[in-house]
């Protein structure tokens, strides 16, 4: 464990230029607890203060490029007027060590913000009571693109060292790319290059102004998820075709979204080998991986990194043990906190809105009175 602990807080240059002090970054995850406008909250700048001393680099929550593809409680960046905020927040991880990236997305048919509910086309979710989204026209596809541009010029002007572009997790980029939400027969869907096209088209958009724009190395990264479980869905080959295509694209790195970096593909590929390391194999010498799910212990994160990533992201492990980089570092590993206690919210700097979250969803967290 010794040597692969040490490279894990080895520094790593991104391709970019921009040089991590360690390959550990904090995983994006929704706390629910910007004000309600979209502004930045005191309880999120201690929340991220509190765990911004140990990894190289923190990715904050999913932040919307406009009004209609936000969540209540989460932060916004569609103008300039939360540009003040967004510089308190950078400040905040940068303070304690680490780059800080804004993650940027569109929710399209998931949003609940406000009563405009949009997608590629009028397919709801698979889930009991989804709302039939109205499709968006083509115009506002290009207005939404111009969007993510846009929010990436604040996130320059706010101090970040990078932005995210969220592709994952069923937001609209994932919806675009998804074969069972988008049913389009136009340049954004109908085949599997035409249903890369919105994905790409923000990506090009986001690096357009980062050349007009940054007058330092800026981080310009994308999160994939490979497959879905709806029929038709998301293949692995899919993903490996897309991966090809981002990686063109001269990112500093890809994030593979996976609740557990062991699993192997559902359907497509053939392979029985893990996602991540399909992935790895497929584009990792053209673009750096960040390989996320399932890592709570220094263990866990050894398998993880013997796939051969650069980049390891931790989520849940990191709201349970904010230290988890630095007792990994000093050798204390056996005192890792791996579950949680209704006492902990406020010693964790848990936000009461992300607190009540984590409560509702049976098993996602380990809490020992479950």
């Amino acid at each position: 464990m010794r040597h692969n602990a040490q490279t894990l807080l080895q520094p790593y240059e991104l391709p970019g230029g921009l040089k991590l002090d360690n390959r550990i970054v904090m995983a994006p995850m929704t706390h629910l607890s910007s004000h309600a406008d979209g502004t930045i909250s005191d309880a999120e700048l201690d929340y991220y203060a509190l765990r911004a001393a140990g990894p190289g680099m923190v990715i904050t929550a999913a932040t919307w490029v406009l009004p209609n593809g936000g969540l209540p409680g989460g932060p916004g960046a569609d103008d300039d007027d939360k540009i003040p905020g967004l510089r308190r927040l950078a400040a905040a991880i940068q303070d304690r060590g680490a780059k800080a990236v804004l993650q940027l997305f569109h929710s399209g048919r998931q949003a609940t913000r406000t009563g405009d509910l949009v997608a590629p086309s009028a397919i709801p979710e698979t889930r009991e009571g989804a709302e039939t989204p109205r499709p968006l026209e083509e115009e506002e596809i290009e207005g939404i693109i111009r969007a993510f541009g846009a929010a990436a010029r604040r996130a320059i002007s706010a101090g970040f060292d990078g932005v995210e572009i969220h592709g994952a997790n069923g937001n609209l980029t994932h919806q675009f790319f998804s074969p069972h939400a988008n049913r389009r027969q136009d340049r954004f869907g109908g085949t599997l290059e035409r249903r890369m096209t919105f994905g790409l088209s923000v990506v090009d958009e986001v690096k357009r102004v980062v050349r007009e724009r940054a007058n330092k190395p800026f981080i310009v990264g994308f999160r994939l998820s490979p497959e879905e479980r709806e029929t038709p869905g998301i293949t692995m080959d899919d993903a490996l075709a897309f991966a090809d295509e981002l990686a063109a694209r001269g990112l500093d790195y890809l994030h593979v979204s996976l609740m557990d970096f062991r699993n192997p593909p559902r359907s497509g590929s053939g392979d029985g080998r893990s996602r991540l390391a399909i992935l790895q194999e497929r584009v990792g010498q053209r673009v750096p991986l960040i390989g996320v799910g399932a890592v709570r212990t220094a263990e866990d994160a050894q398998g993880a990194m013997e796939i051969g990533i650069p980049l390891l992201a931790l989520g849940r492990e990191l709201l349970l043990e904010p230290d988890w980089a630095n007792k990994v570092r000093d050798g204390r590993s056996g005192e890792i906190r791996t579950s949680l206690t209704a006492s902990d919210r406020e010693r964790l700097g848990i936000p009461e809105p992300m607190w009540r979250l984590l409560r509702s969803i049976p098993g996602w967290m380990p809490f020992e009175d479950e």
